[in-house]
């Protein structure tokens, strides 16, 4: 990878991982300048990393202010807690009518233990990845593979999203916590109506806090 690609990326990541992580907050202003001395890097990758996040929405870019970051709007995570759910109805539905893999249940209960020890840690960052996990195996498990990219499309959203929800309080990672053991339990027992029902009501707790 030339030099300059690999500093873009480098430029890219650092700074689309500070918004999804929420260290970055919407309307906080980026310079090129001051990111391209933290990285040691020259200015140009940086601008070509801002232009890709403005492509995401996830940067604004603008001759006069530099580059903001764009905040996550109420009619935006309405719009992914939509789409999270459409997804993950139909594809639960269809791995477990299917009948889960040995393997893909034994990863359910690892994770689902994964997420008591960073729940019990106060790890939140930790536990919104496995929370992420979680869900996505059961969207690959599916074999849906249209499913599975609408579902990769929307990942990045869905992060900056969870990480906004359980970082309100303890008490929002202790009920995704209890909604994954049932749903675990709603798995184990073949219970695709069951596990349906539960999405709809992790889904509705999510909307509940936006």
């Amino acid at each position: 990878m030339p030099e300059t690609t690999a500093a873009a990326e480098r430029a890219y990541r650092h700074t689309k991982e500070l918004i999804l992580a929420g260290d970055l907050h919407g309307g906080d202003l980026l310079s090129e300048g001051v990111l391209a001395a933290e990285l040691g890097i020259s200015r140009t990758p940086v601008h070509e990393a801002f232009l890709r996040l403005g492509a995401e929405n996830l940067l604004a870019l603008s001759s006069r202010r530099g580059a903001a970051v764009v905040p996550m709007a109420p009619d935006e995570a309405r719009d992914v807690l939509e789409m999270r759910e459409s997804i993950e109805l139909s594809t639960a539905r269809r791995a477990l009518s299917a009948g889960l893999r040995a393997d893909v249940l034994a990863g359910l209960r690892d994770n689902v233990e994964r997420q008591r020890r960073l729940a019990t840690a106060g790890d939140v960052d930790g536990f919104v990845e496995a929370d992420n996990e979680f869900h996505a195996t059961l969207v690959r498990a599916s074999g849906n593979r249209i499913a599975l990219h609408f579902h990769d499309l929307l990942r990045d959203r869905q992060h900056r999203l969870r990480r906004q929800i359980l970082h309100v309080g303890p008490a929002n990672i202790a009920d995704a916590l209890a909604d994954h053991e049932l749903m675990l339990a709603a798995a184990e027992r073949g219970d695709s109506d069951g596990f349906c029902r539960l999405i709809s009501q992790h889904v509705a707790r999510h909307r509940g806090l936006l």
